[in-house]
């Protein structure tokens, strides 16, 4: 996975000063104990670190600023320990420009009944702080998550994950810049889509640059560079020469590998984290990236074929959040219609992520018949079975949509001795036809995203913190 930076969230409680000095100390004690056994659970994937009771206006929005213009801060979590008067986050919450996640829990998780008094009840008041902290935020539309529980309880630590991982991808969807290797397929509509919207929405960077710039880098690869990605190729997957002779073979290897290392050397060298290629483009190189492809989505690079730099975006931003676990560029290529057995067949010509192999992917050689050029090595393998999410993002006229549903995910029912490809089946948990056409109506493209490690809430919380509307087949 291509290096993140070490992020952390910000942990504050809020309070007043009704109650006295020695209860504010309770409530300090009591949110540091917290964020320390948080940490210690080992179940979140970012530190949490506290940062101390808020109890004026003044200190609230000095402290959203901070938060603001932090880099290694990622978001905000907040509990309303005691009875917090709302209006003092109106401001500070308002210049929040981070993601804001609302710990909706309570110190102990129980009424210690035979002890409770007065001051327990003074200094214990989630119940009702809560609910005031949670009005001003739905009263400024702020879109921050709650999550309601006891946070001793792996459930709502889950919970918590989930969001750091969204809110992390959310702070890197500004950093992500997308290389397109020639224009879009020609006559097709749906992997078009407008660069300034996206950069303003999505904070995107999109570029184009001619193959001829990359037919330089992939020309300047040396042999011994070659050499070494080949034997470390070769530790980690079969090499399957098939009816290729030794030579053929391993010359479509090697060039694929040099393919590889020029796009890498490329895109770090110029602060890319994504790119795309065109079969309809690839004067003065041998063979159509494949192999080199799906390295680099294994290397957490954000991908898109035929140009289609939104499902590259896509892909990277989604590998973020699921830390580059089982998510993959997807295409729907063909059905089972049968009944008890309707299936989408995914796949692509070539270039499906490995991260989504059940088994132990094998690097074969065969003719690509389109793009008119040299027969390209690619891995071959199965997917896996399991819950996953598959999703796209369209373009329409007045701004970006998500479009998604869940799906079931299994293995073919047969082997396919001709269709040497990486491949995926799965099945909409709403049914085949009813998710099908409801795709379809919703205006949802070919390319997708599949992720066995993201959840529908974590798509949708994700796309709300970027004001995309999400439409989720449910």
């Amino acid at each position: 996975m291509q290096k993140m930076k070490d992020y952390e969230f910000w942990f504050v409680t809020g309070s007043q000063f009704l109650y006295g000095e020695e209860q504010l100390k309770s409530v300090a004690a009591d949110a540091e104990d917290i964020a320390k056994k948080l940490n210690a659970s080992g179940n979140l994937p970012y530190k949490v670190v506290f940062k101390g009771v808020m109890t004026t206006a003044d200190g609230i929005t000095k402290f959203m600023k901070e938060a603001n213009y932090n880099d290694n801060v990622a978001g905000v979590i907040t509990w309303m320990h005691t009875f917090s008067p709302a209006k003092n986050w109106i401001r500070g919450t308002r210049l929040l420009q981070k993601p804001l996640l609302h710990l909706a829990t309570q110190y102990l998780n129980k009424i210690p009944y035979d002890t409770i008094d007065f001051d327990y009840m003074n200094l214990n008041q989630s119940a009702h702080g809560d609910r005031e902290y949670a009005y001003i935020n739905a009263r400024l539309q702020k879109h921050n998550k709650i999550v309601y529980g006891f946070w001793g309880d792996e459930d709502v630590q889950k919970e918590i994950a989930d969001w750091q991982n969204v809110a992390v991808a959310y702070n890197e969807s500004f950093n992500i810049k997308i290389v397109r290797f020639g224009d879009t397929m020609r006559n097709v509509a749906v992997t078009e889509g407008d660069k300034v919207e996206a950069q303003i929405f999505l904070g995107w960077t999109v570029d184009y640059w001619p193959v001829s710039e990359l037919v330089e880098y992939v020309n300047g690869i040396s042999e011994d560079d070659i050499d070494a990605a080949y034997k470390e190729l070769a530790s980690q997957y079969d090499m399957v020469q098939g009816d290729n002779t030794k030579e053929h073979y391993e010359h479509s290897v090697r060039y694929q590998l040099r393919e590889y290392l020029a796009l890498k050397k490329f895109m770090d060298e110029k602060g890319y984290t994504g790119f795309t290629t065109n079969f309809e483009d690839l004067h003065g190189l041998e063979e159509l990236p494949g192999l080199a492809a799906q390295l680099l989505m294994r290397d957490g690079y954000g991908f898109g074929a035929e140009g289609d730099w939104k499902s590259a975006g896509m892909d990277r931003l989604l590998k973020i959040a699921a830390q580059n676990n089982a998510t993959a560029f997807m295409e729907d290529y063909t059905l089972d219609l049968r009944h008890g057995h309707e299936a989408i067949l995914g796949s692509h010509m070539l270039e499906v992520d490995p991260s989504i192999a059940s088994d132990k992917p094998r690097v074969e050689v065969h003719p690509l018949d389109i793009g008119g050029k040299d027969d390209p090595a690619r891995l071959v393998f199965t997917g896996r079975e399991g819950e996953a999410v598959d999703v796209t993002l369209s373009y329409f006229g007045d701004g970006y949509k998500v479009i998604g549903y869940s799906v079931d995910c299994h293995k073919p029912e047969a082997e396919t001795p001709h269709l040497p490809v990486a491949k995926q089946l799965w099945t909409p948990t709403v049914g085949l036809k009813e998710g099908a056409k409801r795709w379809m109506h919703a205006g949802g493209g070919h390319h997708t995203i599949l992720s066995f490690a993201l959840t529908p809430q974590q798509i949708k919380d994700l796309f709300e913190m970027l004001d995309v509307t999400v439409d989720f087949i449910e």
